[in-house]
């Protein structure tokens, strides 16, 4: 809701020093925000491997029902580009909150409308085209989600931490992934996979509505962040915040070009792992290597948990030691694990993916944990929302969006799943060399 110009104009020093007390609860408010937006993008990506395909997209070819599927899957990426325009510009002109509390309405409206769907033997073309319609909206709510969420929460972080806190909304989408696991992994054992199919596959979508409900009061009860109340009482009179640029993303493309496309590479390589290890091989495994399901969705949640569980610790070492030499270590390891950790599903072993999936996941926290406080220091304060988002998202486009189509069309060539590995590690090289040509942000002032 809109700031009264009263708040706008309160001494920022005062407004500072009250908003670093409530850094834990805003951070904890991004996070269950994150984690129902990837909860939502993880049901969708889950079900896309499971069901999606013949229902929506019918074939006799398997594989061109999957091609489908993954390409509506795909289509949310396409239109996040548009979200880090419309969520940025408000973000960066009126407030993050602002900007969280819509992306994540939205979000919720259009999976919900998912669960609600005909398919395409009631409604034929109809239904298609209705669900890549709400995809685009999925995609659109996720274009403001990550850079409002991390920002809130680093904007209020003490000293010294700024790392700590970002990465807590960090955990969202392995949280998200992990929560749609609770919900689909019971439904599948008791509805059975026929009846999964036919109708309890709407269930994990139509539940969305009980926590975007929650995540709504959570968001709209912390504070606005203190860099952007602060930066706002510097260039605005008492009418409130009025941000020298009218259209932030123009302004960003013209003065921090360099910076734009190098974290944009620094994040694709762990947006490649994160996708091919949570969506595309949670199909790939059981349609072409014969893996049970259960195997791969334990497996892979499993190996999130473990992420989950270095990332505080993994952004508290970047606040110590600084954000590159974290980071780096993630992606030389990534880039040297990705071939082994796909290279696992050919023993169809429980025990030998769940180890292989723990390690890359846990590889891919030293690279993403730090990325959140990373990204946003790249930027000055007035440019932030629109920077750090078109970062992220760019790279969880081109690195992760795509990803199960292009690995789709490599196993079509090649039917190894070395092909996978092979793939990914090009991607975490180029991370890793993104990386290299970047400076340390740890000391950055982020009030500027």
């Amino acid at each position: 809701m809109p700031e009264s110009p009263r708040a706008a104009a309160s001494p920022p020093s005062t407004e500072k020093a009250t908003a670093r007390t409530e850094a834990p609860r805003v951070a904890v408010a991004s996070l269950v925000g994150t984690t129902i937006e990837y909860y939502d993008f993880a049901v969708y990506g889950t079900a896309s491997a499971l069901v999606l395909g013949p229902a929506f997209f019918p074939s006799g070819n398997p594989t061109v029902s999957s091609l489908a599927a993954f390409l509506t899957f795909a289509a949310a990426f396409l239109s996040r580009p548009l979200g880090v325009v419309l969520f940025g510009t408000i973000g960066d002109r009126l407030g993050r909150r602002q900007a969280l509390v819509a992306s994540l309405l939205l979000m919720g409206v259009a999976t919900v409308g998912v669960g609600l769907l005909p398919t395409y033997e009631t409604a034929g073309l109809l239904a298609p085209v209705l669900l890549v319609t709400l995809r685009l909206l999925q995609g659109l709510s996720m274009g403001g989600e990550w850079g409002g969420a991390v920002l809130l929460a680093a904007e209020h972080a003490p000293p010294g931490r700024r790392a700590l806190y970002a990465s807590v909304p960090q955990a969202g989408p392995s949280l998200g992934f992990l929560l749609s696991s609770a919900v689909i992994l019971p439904t599948l054992h008791l509805a059975g996979r026929d009846g999964f199919g036919d109708w309890a596959w709407r269930i994990p979508f139509l539940l969305s509505t009980v926590l975007v409900v929650i995540g709504l009061w959570v968001r709209t009860t912390v504070s606005e962040s203190p860099v952007f109340r602060e930066t706002a009482h510097r260039t605005a009179p008492v009418g409130g915040p009025v941000p020298t640029s009218r259209f932030p993303l123009a302004t960003l493309l013209k003065r921090y070009p360099g910076r734009l496309l190098l974290g944009t590479g620094a994040a694709i390589g762990g947006s490649a792992v994160y996708y091919l290890t949570i969506v595309y091989s949670l199909s790939y495994g059981p349609k072409e290597l014969g893996i049970p399901q259960n195997t791969m969705l334990t497996a892979a949640s499993i190996g999130a948990a473990a992420g989950i569980a270095i990332t505080l610790p993994a952004a508290r070492l970047s606040d110590r030691i600084g954000r590159r030499p974290v980071m780096l270590t993630g992606a030389v390891g990534c880039v040297l694990w990705a071939v082994p950790m796909y290279a696992s599903l050919s023993s169809r072993d429980a025990w030998v993916i769940t180890g292989a999936y723990t390690v890359g996941l846990m590889l891919l926290a030293l690279m993403f944990s730090p990325v959140a406080a990373f990204l946003p220091e790249l930027f000055p304060a007035r440019l932030r929302y629109s920077g750090a988002s078109a970062a992220f998202i760019l790279a969880n486009t081109l690195g992760g969006g795509f990803a199960p189509l292009v690995a789709t069309w490599l196993n079509s060539r090649w039917d190894s799943p070395l092909v996978l590995g092979f793939y990914t590690g090009a991607l975490c090289l180029l991370s890793l060399l993104c990386l290299l040509a970047l400076p340390e942000t740890r000391d950055q002032d982020f009030d500027a």
